[in-house]
C-alpha cells in the first residue's frame, strides 16, 4: 500500500524532486495549505492556519503517514503541531521553538558551546535607550528574536548606525508577530518568557568562511550529510553562490559535525532534517556557530541531486515516515554545483523577462541548468518577497559542472543570456557602493529561503509602453 504524504506549502519545484528520491512510486504526495498564504507572513493568523490544515487533514480518507515541509517560519512550526496531533514521526514544538527563538537558542547553546558563540543579549527596540540595554562595543549585529531569510538584520559601526536600524525596526518587526502565538503553547523558561517577536538579540561580530552543514536527527541519533560553502559578494552582505561539496578542510567539517551533535542533543530536536550556520575563522582556526534552521533548505536541493545523485528531499521524506535515511555519495552527474544570484541593487520596475524560449536555449546551451525567475513584468523588485535588506534578487540559477572554475564560466554565460528589462522609478539611482553605505549593513548570515514556487513565463515578450528608459542590466 502507498505511503500518503502531506506537504505544507507544496510547490511544483519541490513536487519534482520529492518525486525523483528512492522509492518514490510508492508514495502518494499531497499538498497541504496554499503557498500563497505563507508567503505573507505576518497578514494571518497562525491558528486560522493550523485549524485549516488540520480541518483538511480530518476529511482525508485513508492513512496518513508523513508531514513535512521545507520553509521557514511559518512552516517550520506548523509541520510539529500537526505531526503531533495526527502521531506522525515529526520534532516536538518545544525543540523547534528552543531553535527558532533566536535569543532562546543562544541561552541553549551558550550552556554547551560557548567557545563557539559570540557576546550576546536580548533588548527592546521600542525603549526610550534601547542602546543601553547593550553591554558590548561597536560594531555588533542587531536583529529580531524571530525573522526570515535575513530580514531586518543589521551591522551597527556607530550610533548613527544604530538609531538608523533601531527606526527601521520599528516600523517593521510586527511582521513577525505571528510567532508569539506559539510561545503561549510551550513553557518558557523565566529569561525568555518576556522577551517576545518585538524584542531583538544584539550579537558580537563574527566572521571567517561561511557555510551550512546539513543534518538530520533519528531517534536520537545526530547525522551529518553535506557542507555547503556560502560565497558571499565583494561588499560581504550578501550572496553571491552556495557551491557545494565544501572546500573546507576534512578536519573543520568533522568539528562542525561534533558541534551539531551536542547542539541538537541540548534543545531535544528529533526525527527531523535541520541545517546549522557556521564560520571558520582559517587565521584563528575558529569555529564559530551561527544559529539553527529547523528543515531542508530547498536552496540546496538541485545541487545535492546534481553532486550525489539525489536531492535532501530524500532525508525529509525518509525521517517523516520512521525510516533511517538512505543517502548516495558522490553518485550524480557532476563534481562540484552551485546556485548562483543575479541580483539588482536599486529598486525597478520589471518590465521584462525571459521567457520560456529563452530559458529552454540556455538549457540547451548548457546542460542541467535550472532557473528560478523571482519576479514578473509589471512588479517592483521591492515587491519580491523574502528579500535582503539592500538587494533584489531577480533570479537563482543552478549549475553543475566538473569544476569550480569550469562552474564561473558557466555562471557568466548565464549572466550574458539571461535578460532582464527595468525601469526606473521616481527615485535617485545611486551605485551599489552608495547603497551599502546610506543604511547600516544587512547581515550575511543565513541562507535566504524564498517560499514561492517558480513564476509563470510569458510566451512570448509583449513590449510594454513607456519603455524609453528601460535597462537591461543583469548583476551576480
Amino acid at each position: 500500500m502507498k505511503k500518503n504524504i502531506f506537504v505544507i506549502g507544496l510547490d511544483d519545484f519541490n513536487l519534482r524532486m520529492i518525486q525523483s528520491v528512492k522509492n518514490a512510486e510508492n508514495y502518494n504526495i499531497y499538498g497541504l495549505l496554499d503557498i500563497h498564504q505563507l508567503i505573507d507572513s505576518g497578514k494571518y493568523r497562525l491558528v486560522d492556519m493550523l485549524d485549516l490544515a488540520e480541518n483538511e487533514l480530518k476529511k482525508f480518507d485513508g492513512t496518513i503517514d508523513a508531514i513535512v515541509g521545507y520553509t521557514d517560519f511559518p512552516v517550520s512550526v506548523i509541520v510539529p503541531i500537526l505531526c503531533e496531533r495526527f502521531n506522525v514521526p515529526g520534532p516536538s514544538l518545544e525543540s523547534v521553538i528552543k531553535c527558532e527563538h533566536k535569543y532562546w537558542s543562544r541561552l541553549e547553546q551558550k550552556k554547551i558551546i560557548p567557545e563557539h558563540i559570540p557576546g550576546f543579549n536580548q533588548f527592546n527596540p521600542f525603549d526610550d535607550n534601547p542602546l543601553e540595554q547593550i553591554h558590548f562595543d561597536y560594531p555588533f549585529w542587531v536583529k529580531p528574536i524571530k525573522s526570515t531569510g535575513s530580514q531586518l538584520g543589521f551591522r551597527i559601526n556607530n550610533k548613527k548606525d544604530f538609531n538608523r536600524a533601531i527606526k527601521i525596526l520599528r516600523e517593521n518587526i510586527g511582521l513577525f508577530k505571528p510567532f508569539d502565538q506559539l510561545l503561549d503553547m510551550v513553557e518558557l523558561p523565566p529569561e525568555v518568557a518576556d522577551v517576545n517577536s518585538s524584542h531583538c538579540v544584539a550579537e558580537q561580530i563574527i566572521s571567517g568562511h561561511q557555510c551550512t552543514l546539513e543534518g538530520y536527527v533519528f531517534n536520537g541519533n545526530v547525522h551529518t550529510y553535506g557542507i555547503i560553502d556560502s560565497i558571499r559578494e565583494p561588499n560581504r552582505t550578501t550572496f553571491a553562490r552556495y557551491q557545494y561539496p565544501s572546500k573546507l578542510p576534512r578536519n573543520v567539517q568533522d568539528n562542525m559535525s561534533k558541534i551539531s551533535e551536542k547542539i541538537m542533543h541540548q534543545v531535544g530536536f528529533d526525527n527531523s532534517p535541520f541545517n546549522l550556520e557556521f564560520f571558520w575563522n582559517k587565521k584563528e582556526d575558529k569555529i564559530w556557530f551561527l544559529e539553527i534552521n529547523t528543515r531542508i533548505p530547498q536552496s540546496h536541493s538541485d545541487l545535492f541531486k546534481k553532486v550525489d545523485g539525489v536531492s535532501n528531499h530524500q532525508i525529509m521524506i525518509d525521517v517523516a515516515l520512521g525510516q533511517d535515511p538512505w543517502f548516495p555519495k558522490r553518485q550524480g552527474k557532476f563534481p562540484v554545483a552551485g546556485k548562483f544570484f543575479l541580483r539588482e541593487y536599486t529598486d525597478k520596475l520589471i518590465t521584462d523577462i525571459p521567457s520560456k524560449t529563452d530559458l529552454k536555449l540556455l538549457s540547451l546551451k548548457i546542460p542541467g541548468t535550472l532557473v528560478d525567475i523571482q519576479g514578473k513584468a509589471g512588479m517592483k523588485l521591492s515587491e519580491i518577497p523574502e528579500q535582503d535588506s539592500y538587494s533584489y534578487a531577480t533570479a537563482f540559477i543552478y549549475l553543475g559542472a566538473k569544476t569550480q572554475k569550469e562552474l564561473l564560466e558557466k555562471f557568466k554565460q548565464c549572466r550574458e543570456l539571461l535578460r532582464f528589462q527595468y525601469r526606473d522609478l521616481n527615485v535617485p539611482s545611486i551605485s551599489t557602493e552608495k547603497a551599502f553605505e546610506k543604511f547600516p549593513d544587512a547581515e550575511p548570515d543565513v541562507a535566504i529561503q524564498v517560499t514561492t514556487s517558480p513564476m509563470e513565463f510569458p510566451k512570448e515578450k509583449e513590449m510594454l509602453p513607456n519603455q524609453s528608459g528601460a535597462q537591461e542590466i543583469v548583476k551576480p
